[in-house]
């Protein structure tokens, strides 16, 4: 069985983390470990990816307990650090340029090789709508478009519209910028 931590004793256990006890350390680890590696394995879906980011939340709590306030929710402190963390990883992931370069941009004239081509891509993914953007790196960070529709709340097809759309709009802004190593088809072919 679980052991919880009720509001109660949050009071109290704020006040010896922020001392420093270890057992105080402990005692939220248990109470709390099962909701948070609960909440991240269902957000991302990857246990081994949710096992990472679940060792980070309790490594902000070792190295911010003395700071937190006394009146913290320490269930909702460990959600919004395991969002975060998650959050953080997933920037990470869509800053991986080499993903980015495995849309297939052949579906609309364009074809990207080198570092030319990546600067390119990344100037051209700045220029476009935060939403589409979002979408293509979405696209690109191996996600299936099941798992990728669920997350937006939309229908397959919405989503193969959204990304097609998304698609042509980068093919757009990668043919304005005319950078070597990037070329797009005539207009009307493809």
């Amino acid at each position: 069985m679980q052991a919880t931590v009720s509001e109660s004793d949050d009071r109290e256990l704020i006040d010896r983390l922020r001392a420093g006890e270890p057992d105080a350390f402990e005692r939220v680890y248990e109470a709390e470990k099962a909701s948070v590696y609960g909440f991240l394995l269902r957000l991302c879906r990857d246990a081994h990816v949710a096992a990472d980011l679940f060792q980070n939340v309790w490594l902000k709590l070792a190295r911010h307990a003395p700071r937190l306030r006394e009146d913290s929710n320490l269930r909702a402190w460990l959600l919004t650090v395991a969002r975060r963390e998650y959050i953080s990883f997933r920037r990470a992931q869509a800053l991986d340029i080499s993903r980015v370069l495995l849309l297939d941009l052949d579906d609309q004239g364009a074809t990207a090789s080198g570092p030319d081509a990546d600067l390119a891509l990344a100037d051209a993914l700045g220029r476009i709508a935060d939403g589409d953007r979002e979408l293509l790196l979405l696209a690109a960070s191996g996600l299936e478009p099941e798992a990728i529709a669920e997350a937006l709340g939309v229908s397959g097809v919405a989503l193969r519209q959204r990304l097609s759309r998304a698609r042509r709009r980068l093919a757009v802004a990668l043919s304005e910028g005319e950078a070597p190593g990037v070329r797009t088809a005539p207009k009307g072919a493809g």
